[in-house]
């Protein structure tokens, strides 16, 4: 039983499998938008990174970011952090990341409880990339 001051939810059933990944405007990551919430910014995606693509720069967000790993091989070469196929990755606001580079092509779910960065990367060349 939900509260009585609870937000009101809709069911949503996604077949991801269905959808288009849309590519990044950095070469090699493509991604499904599984649910964003355009208050909040907060979201649930499917990434995927072609093998030798990744992440080129040092970087914080501007929310938290969690990210399960369901295949591949996923490295922050910085700290040497390495995600493969069952791995939970959590990186708090704030804290700066990076770069990394898949190793092999990889595909996690990641998700961030708000907006995903202060302001838009340079790596980046489609706002749509950065929310």
């Amino acid at each position: 039983m939900l509260p009585h001051d609870a937000p009101k939810l809709e069911e949503i059933l996604i077949q991801s499998e269905a959808m288009p990944w849309r590519a990044k405007s950095l070469k090699g990551i493509h991604e499904k938008m599984l649910w964003r919430n355009e208050e909040t910014r907060a979201s649930i995606a499917l990434i995927k990174f072609d093998k030798g693509a990744g992440i080129p720069q040092p970087h914080s967000h501007a929310s938290n970011q969690f990210m399960f790993c369901l295949k591949g091989r996923y490295e922050y070469t910085a700290t040497k952090v390495v995600l493969t196929a069952g791995a939970f990755y959590c990186n708090p606001k704030g804290n700066v990341h990076g770069p990394a580079v898949a190793h092999e092509e990889t595909v996690v779910v990641e998700i961030y409880d708000g907006e995903h960065y202060a302001q838009q990367p340079s790596w980046y060349t489609d706002a749509r990339d950065a929310r």
